[in-house]
């Protein structure tokens, strides 16, 4: 059985997007801090959102 979600765009998918960011930048500056801004800007975006 397929589920449909009702809110697909919740707090652990908007942090997975700003890991995956952070993870992109960090490939092309070799800085590791930019995972941890990534995540945190995540974490920001879905804290706004509800």
């Amino acid at each position: 059985m397929i589920k449909k979600f009702k809110d697909s765009n919740n707090g652990g998918t908007l942090i997975g997007v700003g890991t995956a960011i952070g993870v992109a930048v960090f490939a092309i500056t070799n800085e590791p801090t930019w995972i941890a801004v990534g995540v945190a800007i995540g974490a920001a975006i879905s804290w706004m959102k509800k």
